[in-house]
């Protein structure tokens, strides 16, 4: 994990109108599958979204109005406050996960997550950093109380960052996967698709919930191969 300046929380690339664009049809398709949102995360989810549109005023391309939001693709989304993560679906390409402290670990209370990466939002839901790490091998009790400390020493004033590569063999953005099914074929020969995930983590000034946000690369591998030949 490495600090992160509070510009470059939300990006926006050139991928944002076909990205934007996917995540239409995903939250129309599979709205229930995608967006989650717990009674209690409510305070927490449209404190969020008022921090995005915050954010948003001061992005290239965004018009922040009372209650729409003009987008660089030329969409004009309605800001709906009692449907937060449904609002946040349609205006940054990060995909948004929010946990909250319950007793002595962080719960994911509420998530827009229309790019999974081989994972589901209803096997997730509402489980501590433990269980939402399953079946990752890795994720054993020393990195568990590792990654809890983090996320109650996260300061409001100073957000984080970390990323991710996997290969995979289908670039798709979204890609649900149940922590019990079979995952050899993502990683075989026919791999072509570098995925990464710029994570980055923030807590929130007023409900202190811990905002973990994920902003998905997908680069073919003759990409990837230009990319290392021209360090």
């Amino acid at each position: 994990m490495s600090p992160l300046s509070a510009v470059d929380w939300l990006r926006i690339d050139e991928t944002y109108a076909a990205q934007l664009s996917e995540k239409q049809r995903v939250v129309l398709e599979h709205r229930e599958k995608v967006l989650a949102l717990s009674a209690e995360a409510l305070p927490a989810a449209q404190e969020l979204l008022e921090v995005v549109l915050e954010d948003l005023c001061t992005k290239t391309g965004f018009n922040v109005g009372r209650g729409s939001v003009s987008c660089p693709d030329g969409r004009r989304v309605e800001i709906m406050r009692a449907d937060p993560m449904l609002t946040l679906s349609q205006l940054t390409q990060e995909d948004f996960c929010i946990l909250e402290k319950r007793e002595e670990e962080h719960v994911l209370t509420a998530a827009a997550l229309c790019f999974p990466a081989s994972w589901l939002l209803a096997e997730k839901f509402m489980q501590p950093l433990v269980e939402i790490h399953v079946p990752v091998a890795s994720y054993d009790e020393n990195i568990a109380r590792r990654v809890q400390r983090l996320f109650d020493a996260v300061r409001v004033e100073q957000p984080l960052w970390r990323f991710n590569a996997l290969w995979y063999a289908d670039p798709a953005l979204h890609q649900p996967r149940s922590a019990h099914a079979h995952r050899d074929e993502k990683f075989s020969q026919s791999a072509k698709y570098l995925r990464s995930e710029l994570q980055t983590i923030r807590r929130l000034p007023k409900t202190k919930a811990v905002i973990f946000g994920i902003h998905t690369y997908v680069l073919a591998e003759a990409v990837v191969s230009g990319l290392s030949a021209h360090p």
